[in-house]
């Protein structure tokens, strides 16, 4: 099975649903409810990634409101910073990997300082499957 030579690329979602920074919490609970998504990336005005917003992040920011009795806050007080891109010129077979390695289930796909898309551990099965029903590929 040649998965060598796909690049991320060629199965990265592109239409992302993404949140600003100055959104409320509850509003971006919403979103990520509304379109059954467990997380997604914070961009600012110019589309740049300044972070990601989880089902974890918010239970986290609930939890303390919960402590210190001050419902909501901004999506920016509450993302984590810390995410971990990927080019859309990576090979499919290093993010695998990446995967299994981080125990992550998603990665930013960054390209000229902009986010332009991103790539799951479905997206990589989806294209192990197009390639074992279609193997002329590789």
């Amino acid at each position: 099975m040649m998965l060598k030579s796909i690049k991320v690329r060629d199965y990265m979602t592109r239409g992302l649903i993404t949140l600003k920074p100055d959104m409320d919490l509850f509003d971006a609970i919403s979103i990520l409810q509304t379109n059954r998504i467990s997380g997604a990336p914070v961009v600012d005005q110019n589309g740049h990634l300044i972070g990601v917003l989880s089902e974890g992040d918010c239970l986290n920011a609930i939890i303390k409101d919960i402590y210190y009795e001050e419902a909501g806050g901004k999506v920016s007080e509450c993302m984590s910073t810390d995410v971990e891109t990927i080019s859309p010129e990576d090979d499919i077979v290093d993010i695998a990997v990446d995967f299994n390695k981080k125990r992550k289930r998603r990665f930013p796909v960054i390209e000229d300082d902009k986010l332009v898309g991103q790539i799951s551990q479905r997206d990589i099965l989806r294209a192990v499957l197009e390639i074992a029903q279609h193997p002329s590929h590789g």
